[in-house]
């Protein structure tokens, strides 16, 4: 079974071999999935700039934070404009690099996306204060950066690619950002458009979110995702989590990389990961296991290594 039958057997429950595996940064051809960038948020020489305009300030080996928000002044809104689709240049790496995977899952990625991006234009505080105030500006700015998204998804189709990735962060460690209300209100039906786009063409839809979300994983279900990035999994109950959704959504989890992965002993590691396998891959699919390299917060080689055995070891459907 190559990884690409592993993989949509999973999302589909239909009894896979063995728990798939993403490797985002290293190992890579280890990997069931390859994750290839469509979009050029991370531009320039140093990686420092997005295709939308906002510049990266590093002071380490992560992704950064966004500055100097072009749309800080919402009087610059009436000239801005989203990138060029550019669907030729966009795509002509991607399709190179596709013709190298055989065998393998394709995901075709946004990076970021969504209100995460919108956020990034903006700045964090004051769309928290458009949410509040001035909620018709907040649907102006999601009609550009969705559109923009939209009408990359058909290209994404075009290229080859199996699925496609969103990126978008809308919890806490404790909860939402904004209350289920607001976000059901507000975004929930342009995500239900835009996973349905996907959908429609015959493309997975892979989410990731960081942070507590538990009061809209329902939701997000319903709006068509079928891989569910839960970059956290120890901020949640994995019992009741997979109680309440196992079985309808693909989870992807990583052994969680704020604290079990960096500070647990390598029996911790296994513990976890043997709670997830047990709890959401038990549908005859349901789990992907997920590994980052993140030496740049304190991962230690030691325990990205355990965070690889883990998965291989304990990664059956049958327990």
């Amino acid at each position: 079974m190559n990884g690409k039958e592993r993989v949509r057997r999973s999302i589909l429950f239909e009894n896979p071999d063995r728990v798939p595996v993403l490797f985002i940064n290293a190992d890579k051809e280890k990997s069931d999935i390859l994750i290839i960038d469509v979009c050029r948020n991370f531009m320039g020489e140093k990686k420092d700039i997005s295709e939308w305009g906002f510049e990266w300030e590093r002071m380490d080996d992560t992704m950064g934070q966004p500055k100097r928000a072009p749309l800080a002044d919402w009087d610059n809104f009436s000239s801005f404009r989203a990138p060029e689709i550019d669907a030729a240049g966009r795509f002509a790496p991607a399709r190179a690099e596709l013709e190298g995977i055989a065998g393998r899952y394709a995901l075709g990625s946004l990076q970021l996306s969504g209100f995460t991006i919108m956020s990034f234009l903006r700045g964090f505080e004051n769309i928290m204060v458009d949410f509040a105030g001035e909620p018709e500006k907040v649907d102006a700015l999601a009609d550009v950066v969705f559109g923009f998204e939209n009408a990359l998804i058909p290209h994404i189709k075009e290229a080859g690619f199996d699925g496609v990735a969103f990126y978008d962060d809308w919890g806490t460690q404790k909860n939402l950002i904004i209350s289920p209300d607001l976000w059901r209100g507000m975004i929930k039906e342009r995500y239900r458009h835009q996973f349905g786009l996907a959908r429609k063409l015959g493309l997975d839809v892979y989410f990731h979110t960081c942070g507590y979300v538990e009061p809209i994983i329902g939701d997000l279900i319903e709006a068509g995702v079928n891989m569910f990035n839960l970059a956290q999994p120890n901020l949640y109950d994995i019992v009741k989590l997979g109680a309440d959704f196992g079985g309808k959504v693909c989870f992807v989890c990583p052994v969680s990389y704020q604290t079990t992965s960096i500070t647990g002993t390598r029996e911790q590691i296994f513990d976890d990961v043997k709670e997830m396998v047990e709890n959401l891959g038990k549908f005859g699919g349901g789990l992907i296991g997920y590994i980052e390299e993140y030496n740049s917060i304190g991962l230690s080689d030691e325990n990205y290594a355990s965070c690889v055995d883990a998965f291989f070891q304990l990664g059956r459907y049958d327990v």
